[in-house]
């Protein structure tokens, strides 16, 4: 007779998962973002591990982006560019499924011997406050889209409303995080610094 047929099933299942789940910041290979949130929640299915690795997420932004031709295209911008975050029950499995993902660099945390996982000069994993999380996920939630214009010092530009409506000018100088540029208009025949809304101006070809 085969031995392991007198050891019941439920004794070789796995045990209840300890700890609640907290978020850590994750750092990843530059532009590798989706590429490893695809490929870690695949490895989480397949590793059996979705009980404590639960939620990974990108925290994005709204952005509308003007075309050349005034055209505006609507997408997301990544909050923190070369980060996910992770919501998970940290033990050294989930911990060895996470850090294994291709273009994981590592966990943010502190730099000394883990307590996770084997191995030395690991940075521990330190989970995100409460505050943090919810600091980071409303600020992508609630945060109006962000315009950006595809704008240089030397372009050529229509404006198309305000008191300097089909007014042309040159650009001198651009405020991406005001969305905001300078541009020189002649007003009464003279170049006239003036300052403008991203989404009152045209680019000329």
């Amino acid at each position: 007779m085969d031995i392991k047929t007198d050891l019941p099933e439920d004794n070789q299942k796995k045990s209840i998962p300890k700890g609640k789940p907290r978020w850590y910041a994750v750092q990843v290979a530059s532009g590798c973002e989706k590429r490893v949130k695809t490929n870690l929640e695949q490895r989480v299915h397949t590793l059996d591990v979705a009980d404590r690795v639960l939620r990974v997420q990108i925290p994005q932004s709204p952005t509308v982006k003007v075309r050349k031709d005034g055209s505006r295209q609507h997408g997301q911008e990544k909050v923190f560019p070369g980060y996910v975050l992770v919501q998970m029950i940290m033990d050294d499995e989930a911990w060895q499924v996470v850090k294994n993902t291709p273009n994981v660099i590592n966990f943010v945390g502190a730099e000394q011997k883990r307590s996770y996982g084997r191995g030395r000069g690991h940075v521990k994993p330190l989970p995100l406050s409460p505050g943090e999380v919810e600091r980071i996920f409303k600020q992508a939630e609630g945060q109006e889209a962000v315009l950006e214009v595809d704008m240089a010092i030397g372009d050529k530009i229509m404006v198309l409303s305000g008191p300097f409506k089909d007014f042309e000018g040159e650009v001198i100088e651009v405020s991406p995080e005001r969305s905001k540029l300078k541009a020189l208009l002649s007003i009464f025949g003279r170049d006239t610094p003036v300052e403008l809304e991203f989404n009152q101006i045209e680019k000329q070809n």
